[in-house]
């Protein structure tokens, strides 16, 4: 994640200014990646050209301020010229502060992709976190009143002046309303000023832009050198020798262990604003919060946990248990440990291992064999060098896809050459390909919800394994990649729920007061226990698993956020089941749900397609039809070469 909403926004959904609202959205799908990237690569990868897509030439260039002055006496005039008067020319209003949104994004996104390939260079990160400084002087003086007096604003006087302007007004009751959800959460102007103007100096955003900073900052030893956690992690999942996996685990917590009072005195930062934020608002639940910004209702949410929790639970203990008996059919593995949850499936003809113009290659195939507008967005981004590609210390970990409205999108990848390395660049590309489709919305509205974000770039991962899949040369390369999309499915719906379930555990505790990081390592070890069974059950052994909370930065830029990913993982899944019953006039339908970014709701964009997730049996059929499929034809694939019984 980027330090956008830890320094500009806060996660509540009611007053942050339009600016700070779409760098929010923006930051939504740069935490799209769960898993890290892998060992370093020996070619030089493409670098994006920023300079060439904005007209700065670096971090340091004077006409950025200059673009500041500008925005501030925009955002100054909007003020003069509009506050209390949004009854009588609201239309005015929104041209001039959606005039503001664009030319502050362009600003800021260049200046957060900018510093996320320079974390270590303390000049760059001191320029970022001035510039964000002066932005938050400038929205809370300038901006707070519009989004507060838009929710406010009499439901009378909004319908009469829709009936003047029903066009040029109502292309943007989406936005309108979206803001109005806001309403009965919302503090005073002079509190939700004071508030954001603070936010960059003082309270829980710069704690856990520190936390960030130092994460990126850690090392492990490996044999003889010192090497970042992306690298680390990588050399763990690629490894085929058990031994190798279980050290580089032993090496990663033991480190982590050192970071653990840092980490923990974000997350009880973060809990504790969390509870104070729910309180002072009103929410009632405690997703309720991330669940209006994310306009889905709390039953829905609890319903997903919910069938996660049990038949989700159901499948990934089948499902580590199938891995367990092929792992000691094909490695000779004696005990089956944390360490070797995510080992590759050492089998068949495949290569493990891909240049980058192979990976862009395989890309392109997949996506246009669904849909050549896909494909020719996809080689558009590459051509245009919008992707940050090599994986490289001082560069922020995972990947991510900035939507950055009017010169976007880029991405920011770790890429090493591996097969996860390959889904992941399909997976962004989803998100880049989703923006492009939906930037003819308007930047208040391109942006579609958390419910819908994720849809394109795991439609996007799909379809390119799908290809693939098909093309498999024998029963064993097709059980090893079979094996390996369940382990995404695993690890983007129970894994990312069972997140949940501690972040749960630690702010319901929180409300009693600071946590130590002994409490919150127990949470973590109860929480592996309820979604992966006790010891024995199916792993042997969770040795060296007892820091690992420590470094899922989710829990401190977003709080409550994970559960998304398992929301579009199994959405994606129900979608794909459509497609596959029914291909003809697929395209045409998908194309247009992603068109429209915001502007529809999660429901209404789904009726098209038959799918309803506010049914309370939607998610159950979901987890069978998406993982009970591939897990039976698992199970059959590994009982026909004589791996399990």
């Amino acid at each position: 994640l980027t330090a956008i909403t830890r320094t500009l926004a806060r996660t509540t959904p009611s007053l942050r200014s339009a600016t700070a609202r779409r760098t929010t959205r923006v930051v939504r799908v740069m935490a799209v990646s769960t898993e890290t990237p892998a060992l370093e690569t020996k070619t030089k990868e493409p670098r994006w050209d920023l300079e060439r897509h904005f007209s700065y030439d670096s971090l340091s260039s004077s006409a950025i301020d200059k673009d500041l002055d500008a925005v501030e006496a925009q955002c100054k005039a909007l003020k003069v010229n509009f506050e209390d008067k949004l009854g009588v020319d609201l239309l005015g209003a929104i041209l001039a502060y959606e005039q503001i949104d664009i030319d502050l994004t362009k600003c800021l996104t260049y200046v957060s992709l900018a510093s996320d390939t320079a974390l270590d260079d303390d000049k760059v990160q001191k320029r970022k976190a001035g510039l964000f400084q002066r932005y938050a002087g400038i929205a809370g003086n300038e901006l707070t009143f519009f989004s507060l007096e838009l929710a406010d604003l009499p439901q009378e006087q909004l319908d009469a002046q829709l009936a003047l302007e029903p066009e040029a007004l109502g292309k943007y009751k989406p936005f309108i309303d979206e803001t109005r959800r806001s309403q009965p959460y919302n503090l005073s102007k002079s509190i939700e000023r004071a508030l954001t103007v603070r936010a960059p100096f003082s309270g829980k955003g710069k704690v856990v832009e520190f936390y960030g900073n130092e994460l990126s900052r850690l090392r492990f030893s490996d044999t003889k050198e010192q090497v970042n956690m992306e690298v680390l992690l990588a050399k763990m999942t690629s490894s085929k020798d058990a031994a190798t996996r279980a050290e580089c685990m032993k090496t990663l917590n033991d480190g982590l262990v050192h970071f653990e009072r840092v980490a923990a005195l974000s997350l009880n930062a973060v809990a504790g604003s969390w509870h104070i934020e729910n309180s002072e608002r009103g929410f009632k639940e405690l997703r309720s919060q991330r669940n209006l910004g994310n306009n889905v209702p709390d039953a829905v949410v609890d319903s997903l946990l919910e069938s996660v929790k049990t038949t989700g639970v159901e499948y990934c203990k089948r499902y580590y248990l199938l891995k367990k008996g092929i792992l000691k059919s094909t490695q000779g593995l004696e005990s089956f440990t944390w360490s070797d949850r995510n080992a590759s499936i050492d089998i068949g003809t495949s290569t493990d291992t891909y240049t980058w113009p192979e990976a862009v290659e395989i890309v392109k195939n997949g996506y246009q064999k669904f849909s050549p507008t896909m494909a020719g967005l996809f080689t558009q981004m590459v051509d245009e060098k919008r992707i940050d590609v090599p994986a490289q210390n001082g560069k922020r970990g995972g990947a991510y896809c900035s939507s950055a409205f009017g010169v976007g999108p880029f991405q920011l990848l770790n890429f090493t050459g591996t097969q996860r390395d390959v889904a992941t660049l399909a997976h962004e590309s989803g998100h880049g390909a989703h923006f492009m489709l939906s930037y003819k919305q308007g930047i208040l509205q391109f942006h579609p919800p958390l419910t819908l974000a994720e849809t394109a770039s795991i439609f996007g991962e799909m379809i390119v394994f799908r290809d693939l899949l098909e093309k498999s040369p024998s029963d064993e390369d097709r059980l090893a990649m079979l094996m390996g999309k369940i382990d995404d499915i695993i690890n983007s719906v129970v894994r990312q729920c069972g997140f949940d379930a501690f972040e749960e555990k630690i702010h319901s505790k929180r409300a009693a007061g600071t946590l130590t990081p002994e409490e919150m390592t127990t949470a973590w070890q109860e929480s592996m226990v309820e979604y992966y069974g006790k010891e024995g059950e199916v792993f042997d052994s969770y040795e060296n698993t007892s820091h690992l909370w420590t470094y899922v930065s989710h829990f401190h830029n977003v709080p409550f956020y994970v559960y998304s990913y398992a929301f579009a993982d199994l959405v994606v899944g129900s979608l794909y089941g459509v497609y596959a019953k029914t291909p003809d006039g697929f395209e045409a339908k998908l194309l247009e749900l992603l068109s429209a970014g915001g502007v529809l709701g999660f429901k209404e964009a789904l009726e098209p397609f038959g799918l309803d997730p506010s049914e309370p049996s939607f998610w159950t059929d979901s987890i069978d039809a998406h993982l009970g499929s591939l897990m039976q034809e698992a199970e059959a694939l590994s009982k026909k070469l004589g791996y399990t019984a």
